[in-house]
């Protein structure tokens, strides 16, 4: 077996598990690029588990590695995953840095990034013995980098690549995991094949390329399978995993290239369904939102210089039954302890600017949030309850300082939920582009909210 292989396996007695032996194809899940274990997930700080230590020994062979064997399982067995428990575990990272030339790796950065806030004393003194400016002066690989540069993290496609003392290395064991791959009769979900794309009406639940530590359990791979083709599929573009409905997947890098031109020069007309728990007036919605890459995404009705542009219309807005409990069960739908009502609103939206997020935290923003959306609804009655606590609301407090409106930020991150885990009443109904002088239009089929639970159970 080869050395990184072996040398991966070596790490794993060392994860803390209940031992059994893993399956002899090991090391292919090892040599595998588009392996899980050879991506990254940014986790909670209250979730997460930081081991900034010397790497194993690299006596340990795969035979003799150990991972868990939980006493039941939640999810399907599906070898390429392993090493890692197979139920709903909290995602889980370690952090290694490797004192032996010749190591493989994960996913791995030239040098340690900065250790968090909550780092324990031994890995700060760690991180600084292998950071010290004359230590980095000897490693050939850094010279020319600033430690910026040396510090940006990449995945590692060969087991046999070999990475020299002072490396920092990232193991991912506990990969977020998509069970609803499992449940779905994806052929049934293809709404168009062509010679350079295949338009899929995504399941709620499931991530269209996979999570940054999961890119198995994905459309993209999940509809490769079921379609029968020899290459893979390819994200055009994403919309969130709670959300349902169209999303296009090439064939080739060339139209890949193609449609995100398309999308650049916005091109693509998208239409959603949006299901909110009160009605929207027709017309433009604009909001601003908060240029930082996290959840839960910030928006302000006033413009402040450097937030994104956010504009959605609202086409049509009808009253609709609210989702029986039956439907809601079959869905697996969070009711965010919002009381159920007699009716809900069924919205059309043409999306004008595509930010992550937008429809959804634009709807909750104007007090209008999406039912089921955990994220944001818990947000919308806080403010409806206190219409001081946004800070960038129409009721919001004047601030004395700076400091006392980043703790009122904070204070209004924290009344946001956790992202859902199932789905939520927001479908991608309609995409549509022009290139080469044709029309590409493609619909998707109805939205949960209007299926009968026996249907629903069924897709």
């Amino acid at each position: 077996m080869p050395k990184a292989a072996a040398s991966f396996a070596s790490l794993l007695p060392h994860l803390r598990h209940r031992p059994i032996t893993p399956p002899p194809f090991l090391h292919r899940v090892l040599s595998s690029s588009s392996s899980p274990l050879l991506t990254t997930h940014h986790l909670r700080r209250r979730r997460r588990r930081t081991l900034l230590s010397p790497a194993p020994s690299l006596s340990t062979s795969a035979a003799a590695a150990t991972v868990e064997a939980p006493e039941t399982t939640g999810y399907p067995v599906y070898g390429r995953l392993l090493p890692c428990p197979p139920q709903d575990d909290p995602p889980r990272i370690e952090h290694f840095v490797v004192r032996e030339d010749e190591f493989g790796a994960v996913y791995y950065a030239l040098v340690a990034p900065q250790p968090p806030p909550y780092a324990a004393p031994e890995h700060v003194r760690i991180f600084r013995e292998v950071t010290e400016p004359s230590v980095l002066r000897r490693r050939a690989s850094i010279k020319g980098k600033t430690v910026r540069e040396a510090q940006k993290t990449f995945r590692v496609a060969d087991p046999n690549q070999l990475l020299e003392a002072g490396t920092y290395l990232r193991v991912h064991v506990h990969p977020k995991r998509f069970p609803r791959c499992y449940e779905i009769d994806w052929k049934s979900r293809v709404i168009a094949v062509t010679d350079n794309y295949v338009v899929l009406d995504k399941p709620a639940a499931t991530s269209v390329g996979g999570a940054t530590d999961n890119i198995e359990e994905s459309c993209v791979v999940f509809t490769s399978r079921a379609l029968g083709l020899e290459t893979p599929l390819m994200t055009t573009h994403q919309i969130d995993n709670c959300s349902e409905g169209c999303v296009v997947l090439s064939k080739t890098k060339e139209f890949c290239s193609v449609f995100h031109g398309i999308i650049r020069e916005k091109q693509v007309k998208k239409i959603y369904l949006a299901l909110t728990t009160a009605p929207v007036s027709t017309g433009i919605i604009t909001h601003y939102m908060r240029p930082i890459n996290r959840a839960p995404r910030l928006v302000s009705e006033d413009h402040i210089k450097g937030w994104y542009l956010c504009q959605m219309e609202i086409l049509d807005c009808k009253k609709v039954p609210w989702p029986s409990s039956l439907i809601r069960k079959v869905h697996r739908v969070d009711n965010c302890g919002w009381p159920q009502q007699e009716a809900a609103y069924e919205c059309k939206i043409n999306l004008l600017t595509g930010k992550t997020h937008q429809i959804r935290a634009q709807l909750a923003a104007i007090g209008t949030p999406i039912v089921g959306d955990s994220a944001y609804m818990t947000a919308a009655m806080a403010a409806m309850a206190n219409p001081s606590i946004n800070p960038f609301g129409r009721g919001r407090l004047n601030y004395d300082s700076e400091d006392e409106k980043a703790a009122a930020v904070e204070a209004w991150i924290s009344c946001h939920g956790k992202e859902p885990k199932s789905v939520i009443g927001l479908k991608a109904s309609e995409i549509s582009w022009d290139y080469e002088g044709e029309h590409h239009s493609y619909k998707a089929g109805v939205p949960w909210w209007r299926q009968d639970a026996v249907e629903s159970d069924l897709i």
